[in-house]
């Protein structure tokens, strides 16, 4: 059976998400943040030598990293749903914007998240250049968001499965304000009218409001 191991908070919505898109038999088991430091619980640290979410189990096998586990799951289980292979025009967004989510934007706002821990000035040079690179990344959605209904094209992709922590939930570690980006607040509220995506939010973090604007 596949398990995923979802902490509360955390990149690992992304794989409660896609196992309801795909409508997959899945057992979830969700674990709380310490509630002093705000970091995962000893028991889930132990699941994986990374430490941190999300992972899965199925069977024997034991695996992190959320790329990988969104492209095991639509390798095993997809039956070719929610991505696209190279021969569809939309090949190249869907990578680039599935690379992405955890290659740009969501290390940018990790960066600005712990510098701003440090309680710098804000005339800091390394501040201003990482916060600069964010809003880059961030109007960089925007413009796509005015391009299309998903990030890849006309229908929803594990590119935006990818995506959507981090101009939702992360932003509850960094707030961001999204009143200057009506195209993600729409594109967001597309996400957010999925039942799907509903679901999951309501099985993974229940109780928590989300940041959809």
């Amino acid at each position: 059976m596949l398990t995923v191991h979802h902490l509360g908070k955390s990149q690992s919505e992304r794989i409660v998400w896609l196992c309801e898109e795909l409508e997959i038999p899945y057992e979830l088991k969700c674990y709380a943040r310490d509630a002093r430091t705000m970091l995962a619980p000893a028991e889930y640290k132990a699941l994986h030598p990374i430490g941190s979410a999300p992972v899965i189990t199925d069977g024997d096998l034991v695996l992190a990293e959320s790329g990988a586990i969104v492209d095991y799951i639509i390798a095993k289980y997809g039956q070719g749903r929610l991505r696209h292979g190279p021969d569809d025009p939309a090949f190249a967004p869907f990578l680039y914007w599935f690379y992405f989510a955890n290659g740009t934007l969501q290390p940018g706002m990790g960066r600005v998240m712990m510098l701003n821990r440090l309680h710098l000035p804000d005339d800091n040079a390394v501040l201003g250049m990482m916060r600069a690179r964010l809003d880059r990344a961030f109007a960089s959605v925007e413009a796509r968001c005015g391009e299309a209904d998903y990030l890849a094209g006309s229908t929803l992709t594990t590119a935006d499965i990818m995506t959507v922590f981090s101009l939702t939930t992360m932003r509850y570690f960094l707030p961001y304000d999204l009143a200057p980006f009506p195209n993600i607040r729409a594109y967001l509220a597309r996400v957010g009218a999925r039942p799907a995506y509903r679901r999951a939010m309501a099985k993974g973090d229940p109780g928590m409001a989300l940041l959809l604007d």
